[in-house]
């Protein structure tokens, strides 16, 4: 199942999490302009993923809602692509790659597998928008949804 969602243009307030159907499924929260936190809601509106920098830190780091850690999102060098790595606690450790100029990613698993991809779906002017297809039961397509708004962070701080 395909879900889109959307990051804010002021990089604050709630945006909707649809399904293939224009579905509510649920909620991106984008805590405040002034940080990078953000909290992912499923379509009952409880929280399931939060995802952040931990102070003085390059990696995007992704908890549950008791704050336990699941895992960590860091930027890996590359010359000729866009790449990063996921690392899924106790669950593996999935690549994020795009060719240089694309804005289609693959995710890949620790054997090469496609566990899931993505693309950024905006314009130039507008918030960045993306579609999301997940293909692994190993990680939840919520928390895919933090991993790559976490990557827009990473993307932006590098900017």
């Amino acid at each position: 199942m395909k879900l889109y969602f959307r990051d804010n243009f002021f990089n604050a307030g709630q945006t909707e999490i649809l399904n293939e159907e224009n579905q509510r499924v649920g909620e991106v929260d984008l805590r405040s302009m002034f940080g990078s936190g953000l909290d992912i809601y499923d379509g009952n509106g409880n929280p399931v993923y939060s995802g952040s920098f931990p102070l003085l830190s390059n990696k995007w780091s992704i908890t549950e809602p008791s704050g336990e850690e699941v895992g960590v999102l860091r930027a890996q060098m590359s010359f000729f692509s866009k790449k990063y790595e996921y690392e899924a606690f106790e669950r593996g450790v999935y690549e994020l790659l795009s060719p240089a100029f694309s804005q289609e990613y693959e995710i890949t698993d620790e054997n090469g597998a496609l566990a899931a991809s993505f693309a950024k779906v905006s314009s130039w002017f507008d918030s960045s928008a993306y579609c999301l297809d997940n293909f692994t039961r190993s990680v939840d397509s919520y928390e895919w949804i933090t991993v790559i708004l976490g990557m827009h962070e990473i993307q932006k701080r590098q900017r």
